[in-house]
């Protein structure tokens, strides 16, 4: 980042006048009305962007060791682990973030398969990796997207699904290592919805299939390999279930455990008989949504995770009584990637909160009583030159919005980093509103160091609220911004704005709204619908304009949004949507703005950012635009990000600190 910005600061030595006002282009970085970073902002995010992580990938084919991602250059690479605490093995090394590898299961290869695309573009290929020879090999085709990649049990065959017959809709394909020429479709392009690839069964036979409608709307079917053949598991006509992108087959063949929301109102832990056809929920009693589980090859135990609030909380589950325990003893925090080891017994998970950037962790599940879990961390990854006693974790808050639920006022949830507050200073902090993207996603509280930069250095407090439309708290409440109750989202911002007000230790008049993807939409919605009471707002990778986000956003995704957004082939539709987009609202901004953009992304195009630029600027808006030509939904390099996390701060710094 460093050698970047000294670049930068050679450029930016002209006068502003003749300099402010032009775009320039550094490297992959195009930007315009950027000025001049402070070596103070520098020094200091050099502190902060220097903290690293660890996620898992996967065990190791040996069974000992652990693959995992972590980041020692400018992207993460996979690594290998041999022990806790154990030296990092870098495997992997390119210019592009490789974060996936799976082991294949047939022990006598010694290798595994990872994924990358090339500058953001989400077109993966996938690679052979021989831990023998150390040795890649590509196994697609090199052009388009292929993803959701799955071994078969024996770890003879994979299957994986690509674009690259038609390059439009994703279809299914099985191949082999042993010869390529054995790529076979299995399934075409289907009626509307997207395929997933869950499982394989014990004999290799059936496939386990989810076909995704929306966040709402999903269905389970066992494919037969070799015939192509589907059938639908619970088969409910006119019924609307979500089943989650997880499932497996039991390791007799009698049941199929997966996750699903049928007849409640969060997502139940259930087992399907496949003989009797009969639902058996197994995490009865947990009110909160089972976000994800694995089971170990035995079959005979599952760990499963419920999303309580935003946190992880891991269960155990004996497979043979259907009866769980909670695994205590662990950090608070959430868990993400979570793999059994072949042993059966050892539990292999991801762990990350506010305070912790997110480290590789190992639970012995056979030791788990229900007071203590013996857990052992594998990955210490460091933190740069930070206080770790000085990271804030944050407070989560519910606060009334507009509407309301049993005859009372609807709360909505949201999480609130606040800055350390001396006795003798008093003053209320200025306050950033961050919006998470998706729109189902859901503000977790992870670590983020630009935040910990903002609550410690600037003395600014944020609040990363989870407006309805957000997953965890619900299948009602994910679908209350849908189709033409778009703006109620939005209108939940007003009344945090409306929360911020009566706060003593905020000030109401230095708020500013951030947020990437489906968040940019909200930050540039924020801004059109309360502009008076904002100083500022930053679009990243943001939506400006619905109608031609679902038209230029890649083929493979655009029926599974219009589902959420609205088809804009429908005329009432279409105009609903050109009412609400941002772009046709500028003149209601009259703000500083700041455009965050990656070239190649294939969700949110770029022309979504050019377009909001070009209006803004007609608009007479101060308006800051940044884009980078080798990332896509989002800036995944470092040295980018800490560029984009610099100009972020001085802008901050300029209109909302001032």
């Amino acid at each position: 980042m460093r050698k970047l910005l000294v670049a930068c600061l050679l450029v930016w030595l002209l006068p502003p006048s003749s300099s402010a006002q032009n775009r320039k282009e550094i490297g992959n970085l195009v930007m315009e009305n950027i000025p001049d970073i402070p070596h103070e902002i520098l020094d200091e995010l050099d502190k902060y962007s220097n903290v690293r992580s660890a996620a898992l990938a996967d065990w190791a084919p040996d069974g000992k060791s652990l693959l995992i991602s972590t980041r020692f250059g400018d992207v993460g690479q996979l690594h290998l682990v041999a022990a806790p605490g154990a030296y990092r093995k870098q495997l992997t090394f390119f210019k592009e973030p490789v974060t996936v590898g799976i082991s294949c299961p047939d022990k006598t290869k010694s290798g595994f398969v990872f994924s990358k695309d090339i500058g953001g573009n989400e077109n993966y290929q996938l690679y052979w990796f021989d831990l023998k020879t150390s040795q890649h090999t590509l196994l697609s085709d090199g052009k388009a997207r292929n993803v959701n990649f799955s071994w078969n049990k024996a770890g003879t065959r994979f299957t994986y699904k690509s674009n690259k017959a038609s390059g439009k809709g994703m279809e299914i394909f099985v191949n082999s290592l042993a010869d390529a020429k054995q790529d076979k479709k299995i399934l075409g392009q289907a009626d509307k919805g997207d395929w997933n690839i869950l499982d394989w069964s014990a004999d290799d036979k059936l496939m386990l299939l989810q076909k995704e409608v929306s966040v709402t709307e999903s269905y389970l079917y066992i494919l037969t390999v070799e015939t192509g053949t589907l059938q639908q598991i619970n088969e409910k006509p006119g019924k609307e279930i979500a089943y989650s992108e997880k499932a497996r087959f039991s390791k007799d063949g009698k049941h199929i455990y997966f996750i699903c929301d049928e007849d409640a109102e969060f997502a139940r832990l259930c087992v399907y008989d496949m003989n009797t056809k009969n639902i058996k929920s197994l995490s009865g009693g947990i009110n909160w949504d089972i976000s994800g589980f694995d089971m170990n090859d035995k079959g005979s135990k599952i760990a499963f995770l419920a999303n309580e609030d935003g946190y992880s909380q891991l269960y155990l589950l004996d497979v043979v009584t259907g009866k769980y325990t909670k695994a205590n003893g662990l950090p608070q925090g959430i868990i993400g990637a979570m793999k059994f080891n072949p042993n059966n017994t050892d539990l292999a998970l991801s762990l990350a909160s506010a305070t912790l950037a997110g480290d590789v962790f190992v639970l012995n599940t056979a030791a788990v009583q229900g007071v203590a879990s013996p857990i052992t961390r594998w990955t210490f990854s460091e933190v740069g030159g930070l206080n770790e006693s000085q990271l804030i974790t944050p407070q989560l808050i519910r606060y009334p919005t507009f509407d309301s639920l049993d005859g009372k006022p609807r709360l909505v949830p949201a999480f609130i980093y606040k800055p350390l507050r001396s006795a003798e200073k008093k003053e209320p902090s200025p306050v950033v509103i961050n919006i998470h993207g998706g729109p189902e996603a859901q503000a977790l509280p992870y670590f983020s160091n630009f935040i910990q930069y903002l609550v410690n250095k600037l003395g600014v407090t944020v609040i990363l609220p989870n407006v309805r439309g957000s997953m965890g708290y619900g299948k009602t409440y994910v679908k209350l911004d849908n189709g033409f109750l778009r703006e109620n989202s939005v209108k939940d911002i007003g009344s945090l704005l409306d929360w911020i007000g009566k706060q003593p230790d905020l000030d109401k008049d230095r708020v500013g709204v951030m947020g990437g993807s489906y968040g940019g939409y909200m930050s540039l919605a924020t801004m059109t619908n309360f502009n008076a009471r904002m100083k500022l707002g930053i679009d990243i990778v943001g939506i400006s304009n619905f109608v031609t986000f679902l038209k230029n956003t890649s083929e493979y995704r655009r029926d599974l949004r219009r589902v959420e957004y609205g088809d804009e082939r429908d005329a009432k539709m279409n105009e609903f949507q050109q009412k609400v987009s941002p772009n046709n609202n500028v003149q209601k901004i009259t703000k500083p703005m700041f455009i965050i953009q990656g070239k190649n992304d294939p969700r949110v195009p770029l022309t979504e950012a050019e377009q909001m630029v070009e209006a803004l600027k007609k608009n007479g808006n101060p308006v800051w635009y940044l884009m980078a030509k080798d990332e896509g939904h989002g800036f995944a390099k470092k040295q980018n990000r800490d560029f984009q996390n610099a100009c972020m701060i001085l802008f901050l710094q300029n209109y909302l600190l001032k």
